[in-house]
């Protein structure tokens, strides 16, 4: 697939909203870690290839181990990540499978473990990778080939 249109060139100041809104996440309460397993699986989620590269690549160079990104997408299945990463993995798929809507079970497993700022900050992080998702795969963004 080509690109159909770069958003950034033709619309730069919305692009400059969608930037800022991931320069604001980033700057806030949610570890790094933590960041990138929400980009990651929200990407994997939504099949954003553009996404899962560059994230999956960020998260290496954080220091995110090869098992835990190979087993992201079973991560109900793995013993690798504690209680705070599955509460906050378990929103993460349903705030992006919002049409299912965040069950209470789910927000009472992340309330359990996180205060409520570090919430609202975990929303607004998987808020921005969705948007980001949805902007690279309508545009048709494909990572760069390593051949």
């Amino acid at each position: 697939m080509k690109t159909r249109v770069s958003i950034g060139k033709t619309d730069p100041e919305a692009y400059k909203i969608l930037l800022n809104l991931d320069q604001y996440v980033a700057k806030g309460i949610v570890s790094k870690t933590h960041r990138e397993l929400i980009k990651i699986r929200a990407s994997q989620i939504n099949g954003c290839a553009f996404c899962i590269d560059m994230h999956t690549k960020d998260a290496r160079k954080a220091g995110e181990t090869e098992q835990r990104i190979y087993a992201l997408n079973a991560w109900r299945e793995t013993p690798f990540f504690t209680e705070e990463e599955r509460a906050i993995l378990a929103l993460t798929e349903e705030v992006t499978l919002i049409q299912h809507h965040v069950s209470d079970a789910t927000y009472e497993a992340v309330a359990k473990v996180l205060d409520e700022a570090y919430i609202a900050q975990v929303i607004l992080a998987i808020i921005a990778i969705n948007a980001w998702n949805r902007f690279a795969i309508s545009t048709g963004m494909e990572p760069s080939s390593p051949l």
